[in-house]
């Protein structure tokens, strides 16, 4: 379990319970298995791999770890087989991540995504679900959703993050929403909708962004906004805008050094995001907190090299009408 921050006193949640933690982040925690190559191999044919490794991933897990690397009190809940890594296991409660929700199901397998990259930035991705392939019927974790604020529901099926969602509502916690990639196979309009429409915040790059106008048949950013209040998109090496009912902040990306691994850096960005969301920064400091983030990810590959900047302040203002 995450330790309290000196100086921090818990609140209570609308059914009296106390909130000690700022965060929880329900969806995948993958084994991510990455196939390095010089190049994708055309349809038929072989190429040589130059390396291949084995990684804790997965979408819900990069965030809860970068969040509670940085100060974040982070709750992780995730569906594993019985093959998932002791040492995982290990590396997520070493790094403050509360495992108090995060389940092994019997007979499954682990969610595991193989992945290949290339020299020149190219990547395929494949996903094996495991238990999180579609709703297991599991009960929503109530005992963790009493005890935080905040619930970013990341990927996962549909029906269950919902079900997540109306819980931690009926608790008196606000949703962020973050479907990501599933937003493309996994989500359709009527969900979707029910999902933005109980959420303060929606995160999506481009084409997520796209794709969810597509489903909701809405002509732009703006008429999303009078679906969920607060829309922030991530944008790559242009950086990330947030779009409010009050206007558009735009922050340029921070240029790595160098670039190690690719894959995760949204996450990371996402856990920098709540750094300074839950230190009571203004909307662009998060924003640049975030972009400060995914830069260092993209240098290291994972967030050990994460460090909180600064106190935790007061908790996160409202920026929907301001």
């Amino acid at each position: 379990m995450a330790s309290r921050r000196r100086g921090t006193t818990p609140r209570a949640s609308s059914v009296g319970a106390p909130l000690d933690l700022d965060l929880v982040v329900v969806g995948h925690t993958n084994l991510d298995h990455f196939f390095h190559v010089e190049r994708l191999p055309a349809s038929d044919r072989t190429v040589p791999l130059r390396d291949r490794e084995t990684r804790l991933g997965g979408t819900a897990a990069n965030i809860a770890r970068a969040a509670a690397r940085l100060g974040v009190r982070t709750s992780l809940v995730s569906q594993v087989g019985p093959d998932f890594p002791a040492q995982f296991r290990r590396v997520l409660a070493q790094e403050g991540v509360d495992l108090s929700a995060f389940e092994t199901v019997a007979g499954a397998r682990s969610p595991a995504c193989f992945i290949v990259e290339s020299t020149r930035g190219e990547q395929v991705t494949l996903i094996d679900q495991g238990p999180m392939e579609k709703d297991q019927g599991l009960p929503v974790p109530s005992s963790v959703l009493s005890r935080t604020g905040w619930v970013h529901l990341a990927t996962g099926d549909p029906h269950y993050q919902l079900r997540v969602m109306e819980e931690a509502r009926r608790r008196g916690a606000r949703i962020v929403a973050d479907p990501a990639q599933e937003i493309h196979y996994r989500w359709d309009g009527a969900a979707l909708r029910r999902l933005l429409g109980g959420s303060e915040l929606f995160f999506a790059n481009r084409d997520e962004l796209a794709r969810a106008l597509e489903l909701l048949r809405l002509g732009s950013t703006k008429e999303l906004l009078e679906v969920v209040p607060t829309v922030v998109e991530t944008r790559g090496v242009r950086g990330a805008t947030a779009w409010t009912r009050a206007g558009s902040i735009q922050v340029p990306a921070v240029r790595p050094r160098r670039v190690r691994q690719v894959t995760g850096a949204g996450d990371g960005f996402r856990g920098g995001f709540y750094a300074g969301w839950f230190r009571g920064d203004p909307l662009r400091e998060c924003l640049r907190y975030g972009s400060w983030a995914a830069a260092r990810w993209l240098e290291t590959g994972d967030p050990s090299q994460l460090r909180p900047r600064g106190p935790r302040l007061r908790p996160p203002p409202s920026w929907a009408g301001s």
